[in-house]
């Protein structure tokens, strides 16, 4: 039996994070505000996406828990924990289904396209629609009314620009990857 999760982070693995941390932190830095106060339209997720495919759940997770954080802190002097805590569950759970995934080996067809756009899709208004305003009400003491509009506004944009970026990101990406099936012995 396969396990879900292999918590062992290789080098490579501790390069990709620090790397996709400050992409994220870099790229969160520009943002098209929304209409919903502290909501914005971010491309970072879409990165660290394709970190979560590539390398896993566990630097899916410190690629968004890391960069989220240093973000916050440079931008707005402190970390908004319940954010960032968020963040990180996003690139886990996208990084818990790689294997459905295969842009590492080049193939990122319709099939893989629909499964990663249903996954990501579920996972951005699971955490953003509801882990996060729940976290925001019991440790912030936010209302509830503006931290579940916020929670959907964020979900929305992020999957919207997933869908789209992050999926020309992914079909780049597994373009560039040689095809499993494609070498052959001579």
């Amino acid at each position: 039996m396969k396990k879900l999760i292999d918590f062992k982070i290789s080098i490579k693995d501790v390069v990709a994070i620090g790397i996709g941390a400050a992409l994220f932190v870099v790229i969160g830095m520009i943002s098209i505000p929304t209409p919903v106060p502290n909501t914005s339209i971010q491309l970072q997720y879409v990165v660290q996406a394709l970190f979560a495919l590539v390398f896993g759940p566990i630097p899916g997770f410190l690629v968004g828990f890391i960069g989220h954080a240093l973000k916050d802190a440079l931008q707005y002097g402190n970390p908004w924990w319940t954010w960032v805590i968020a963040s990180g569950l996003f690139g886990l759970i996208v990084g818990l289904f790689r294997k459905y995934i295969n842009v590492t080996e080049g193939i990122f067809g319709t099939r893989q396209i629909l499964i990663f756009n249903g996954i990501q899709f579920v996972a951005n208004f699971l955490i953003w629609a509801v882990i996060a305003p729940i976290g925001d009400i019991l440790i912030y003491s936010e209302p509830a009314n503006k931290v579940f509009a916020q929670g959907v506004v964020a979900a929305t944009v992020n999957s919207a620009t997933i869908l789209v970026a992050g999926t020309l990101l992914l079909l780049a990406y597994a373009g560039r990857q040689t095809k499993s099936a494609s070498l052959s012995k001579d």
